[in-house]
């Protein structure tokens, strides 16, 4: 592709001003359907066999949400993208659900077109060569993401299942945290790529075991919280100075809220002082 020399009249002080790159990744159960479902004028591109969102419209605990129909295929994925990039709407949210869904359709056209279809040793599977293969594939993923929210001014919201995985630990014994349930190559790309990488889970205290103290009982595990900051128990960060920590309320719309107003407070601590 031709290049361009920068030069000094290129240089500025000024940020973007375009909005926002978010991964969700939560427990089951957490909400992040319902809480994707809650961000401004949002439109739905679902994986194969993510379609938790129609059936919580069928269900009726939400409204009518749009939607395309459950994408089958790689390209299909990347088309819905381009469509909502170059075709003319009024959608504001473009929500994956999910994350680990498109994973899965990329590795499977890798698979195809590279290996065969042969999942084994002797294909994707040697020496992780497929995962390493299909970066630049992943690549392309976000940077047609970015192209959809620099062109349409678009948020991009991508859910994501969580796993717990064990983590090796350079400064000591190695320990579990909670990881987007994506391979960890995926997950390196994604991880920089996102200005926000949320985590939600419930409250849960865990009473220790006075007979065996290596045991405890878990109680609690109804009041959702969302995490913004990276823990040892969770993998998380943000660009935008929320707090670590978020009260999700008791519905999704009350959860949106108390994001849409950390959101802002961060924005407003941020703003320099007006000298006198």
């Amino acid at each position: 592709m031709p290049t361009k020399r920068l030069s000094i009249s290129d240089v500025t002080g000024k940020g973007s001003g375009l909005p926002n790159r978010y991964i969700l990744h939560a427990v089951e159960g957490w909400g992040k359907t319902s809480i994707g479902a809650q961000t401004p004028k949002p439109v739905f591109l679902q994986t194969g066999g993510e379609t938790g969102l129609e059936t919580l419209i069928d269900a009726g605990r939400l409204p009518d949400v749009p939607h395309f129909p459950a994408v089958q295929g790689w390209e299909e994925l990347l088309g819905g993208i381009e469509t909502l990039t170059s075709e003319e709407h009024s959608f504001r949210t473009l929500v994956l659900d999910t994350l680990n869904g498109a994973e899965a359709l990329c590795h499977q056209f890798v698979c195809a077109r590279d290996f065969a279809n042969e999942w084994g040793n002797k294909g994707f599977g040697s020496y992780n060569k497929g995962y390493e293969v299909s970066l630049p594939e992943w690549t392309k993923f976000l940077a047609s993401l970015d192209r959809l929210r620099s062109e349409r001014k678009m948020t991009i919201f991508l859910l994501c299942h969580t796993k717990v995985k064990p983590f090796k630990n350079p400064e000591g014994p190695d320990y579990d945290r909670y990881q987007p349930d994506v391979h960890e190559k995926t997950w390196g790309l994604s991880h920089k790529w996102a200005d926000c990488v949320l985590f939600g889970n419930f409250e849960i205290t865990v009473q220790v075991d006075k007979a065996d103290a290596k045991k405890g009982k878990g109680t609690g595990g109804a009041y959702r919280l969302m995490f913004t900051e990276r823990h040892a128990a969770y993998d998380a960060k943000n660009r935008l100075g929320l707090p670590a920590e978020i009260e999700m309320g008791n519905s999704a719309a009350e959860a949106w809220a108390n994001f849409m107003a950390a959101v802002k407070s961060g924005r407003e601590l941020a703003k320099p002082e007006v000298q006198q």
